[in-house]
């Protein structure tokens, strides 16, 4: 590929709350531009994306998984990500590579709840974004209504381009409002005076727009259209497009606004200063996902400048790799090609200990590429190998399970000797042992999940000395300290109070290392501590035995005193959740949510199905999906997002 046909190529994510279409619109798309000649159906499990056994079993998308196909003379690289909140992770370390994204909207619900979660990923990533409202040939879909929700849930300003033809099951296609062609007679007045909204909203967002608008009164398609693409690179403006994927209507249009409106690799900022999106410059390449498979190990990444060939030596902080192979990918199938360059997508075979985040480049020009970020494990359980010979077998599978999803943690109890796999929910966490089962053949006991509780300070303590010496021949240690403790809102905060240089700099930083170790294990259950201040009030040091090691030994020591001193609660993890279900179930679903300890936060009833908000603790969901079905008949749904800590009653 030669650097001007950057133009032509289009990485982009398709994002929304699960069962929104997700993987539907996708498969229509692979269909629509000839890439595959038979559609699939997610009910059936025959999607080229949900590839993978687990995912055809359970009906919904969990791992991202990237297809191509070309539309329009432009080649499109297109990441399906999972919709349910416990596989976050993966859609955050797809957005850190794609330059787009297609966000999906349900037409009968609006924005969902991980509608939002996905919508704010791509914010902190700066992706630029157009919006498909899909399932407008349901019951009770309504175009207006959910891109009201978009305005006041999501804040963008939607820009709506085309108009349904019919509703519910009349619904049979779009018209395009910026070019009013093919519009329907009954429709004709609908359609200018949308096209006239649209005009005037643009002309707001967009001063070449507003003159034309103000000279001529109206604005030009050719104008339009340009504006459209200047909006959405910026974020100024959302372009909002509609359809309903399962009877493939509003696809077409669709690829065209793609190509239309979102970025090409050279239309984004570059990656570095001196690794612009140029084939010739010096490689840079950052990795968003490794797997295994029957063939070997698989590093997938991104390619922001250079180029990358098979047979390639590349550095991963400073330790030498070769590329056997580089691969474009299909899903779960892969194409040899000699090279990629700056804004492919690709897979490639040979890096042994490449992990996400990983940043590959030349060995004459070494970079570091910030890698995405992982999230914190609320949920755990204790997994144990059923059969006495494959405990190693199990250790090792679970160094892949982590290596492939940093987001799963695996750690041994020091207490217990218990081995505890950490994860996002209780979904995520069966898909893994899942996954120990069916790929490697092991026999996996799974004790009850345990939650990742923390400590907090209520009541503080001020002047605590402590006095830290040591003497056993030639140098020894000296430190004192004086600390005060005392509640603070999040986090842990290290302030130095100590005047006339009683106490050197490099030991007040000694001290706050210390204190950062004694957070690891508090006194009410060994478990972190936070949400407090540490006052290094006063201290006292030696001329000959004070160093480093003396105050980071007394700054530790010291805390654990004073923490034992102060009053501490346990705080739990708490999630926001969301349940929809028939109305008349509501009271049902309300009393076991109470018995679970959650607080109500509203609830909205519309067309029959009743919308229930909570807070409930991350430990009383376990379980509950089961319990919902059985209390609706399989009718109800939930989702749920981690939102913090509270105290344990």
């Amino acid at each position: 590929m030669r650097a001007h046909t950057l133009a032509t190529v289009r990485n982009l994510g398709i994002l929304a709350h699960v069962d929104a279409g997700k993987t539907t619109i996708t498969e229509r798309i692979l269909h629509r531009t000839g890439t595959i000649h038979r559609q699939g159906e997610v009910h059936d499990g025959t999607t080229v994306t949900d590839f993978d056994p687990q995912e055809r079993d359970r009906g919904i998308t969990i791992f991202a998984a990237a297809v191509s196909c070309t539309w329009a003379g432009h080649r499109l690289t297109l990441i399906d990500t999972p919709g349910h909140v416990d596989f976050t992770d993966e859609v955050e370390r797809s957005l850190r590579v794609l330059d787009g994204a297609v966000a999906v909207f349900d037409a009968v619900a609006g924005v969902e709840p991980q509608s939002e979660t996905v919508w704010r990923q791509a914010d902190r990533h700066g992706v630029p974004r157009i919006a498909f409202v899909n399932k407008l040939d349901r019951a009770g879909a309504d175009l207006d209504a959910a891109v009201a929700s978009i305005r006041a849930r999501l804040h963008p300003a939607p820009l709506v381009v085309q108009l349904p033809i019919g509703r519910e099951d009349g619904f049979t296609g779009v018209v395009d409002l910026i070019r009013l062609r093919d519009v329907p007679d009954d429709l004709l007045d609908e359609a200018r005076r949308r096209r006239r909204e649209l005009e005037e909203a643009v002309a707001e967002l967009h001063p070449p727009a507003l003159e034309e608008f103000c000279a001529t009164g109206t604005v030009s398609a050719e104008t339009l259209e340009k504006a459209l693409r200047e909006l959405t690179l910026s974020g100024a403006g959302l372009v909002v497009l509609c359809g309903a994927a399962y009877r493939d209507r509003g696809i077409e249009p669709l690829l065209d606004a793609v190509v239309a409106y979102l970025p090409s690799p050279a239309d984004v900022p570059p990656v570095r200063a001196d690794r612009p999106a140029d084939p010739a410059a010096p490689l840079a390449a950052l990795v968003f996902k490794v797997a295994a498979t029957a063939t070997g190990r698989l590093t997938y990444l991104r390619v922001y400048s250079g180029t990358l060939r098979k047979g390639d030596q590349v550095t991963d902080a400073g330790r030498l790799e070769r590329v056997a192979r580089v691969l474009r990918v299909q899903a779960d199938r892969q194409s040899e090609v000699d090279s990629a360059v700056a804004g492919d997508i690709v897979a490639v075979a040979g890096p042994k200990a490449a992990r996400v985040g990983a940043t590959l480049s030349a060995p004459g020009a070494p970079v570091l590429l910030e890698p995405p970020v992982t999230a914190d494990p609320v949920v755990a359980v204790a997994v144990e190998a059923r059969r006495a010979g494959d405990g190693e077998r199990l250790a090792a599978a679970l160094a892949r399970l982590a290596e492939e999803d940093p987001s799963l943690v695996v750690r041994a109890d020091p207490e217990t000797g218990q081995t505890v796999l950490s994860g996002l929910g209780e979904l995520h966490l069966e898909v893994a042992v899942e996954k120990l089962r069916r790929e490697r053949g092991l026999e996996v006991a799974v004790g009850r999940p345990e939650v990742a509780l923390r400590e907090t300070v209520v009541r503080g303590v001020s002047g605590l000395l402590y006095r830290h010496v040591k003497q056993e021949g030639g140098a020894g240690q000296f430190a004192h300290v004086v600390l005060d403790v005392e509640p603070a809102d999040d986090g842990f905060e290290f302030v130095s109070a100590v005047v006339g240089g009683r106490v050197p700099r490099e030991y007040v930083r000694a001290v706050e290392a210390g204190c950062r170790d004694a957070l690891a294990e508090g006194p009410l259950g060994g478990h972190p501590v936070t949400g407090l201040r540490v006052t290094l009030a006063d201290g006292v040091t030696h001329p000959k035995d004070s160093s480093d090691l003396a105050f980071r030994t007394a700054g530790r020591l010291g805390l654990r005193e004073a923490l034992r001193a102060c009053e501490l609660r346990l705080l739990e993890p708490v999630a926001e959740v969301v349940v929809t279900v028939p109305g008349d179930a509501v009271g049902g679903v309300l009393g076991d949510l109470a018995a679970r300890r959650g607080r109500v936060a509203g609830s909205q009833v519309r067309a029959g199905t009743a919308v229930v908000t909570a807070t409930v603790p991350v430990a009383q969901l376990f379980g509950y999906a089961n319990r919902l079905r059985s209390r609706t008949q399989g009718r109800g749904t939930f989702t749920a997002r981690p939102s913090g800590y509270a105290p344990v009653p």
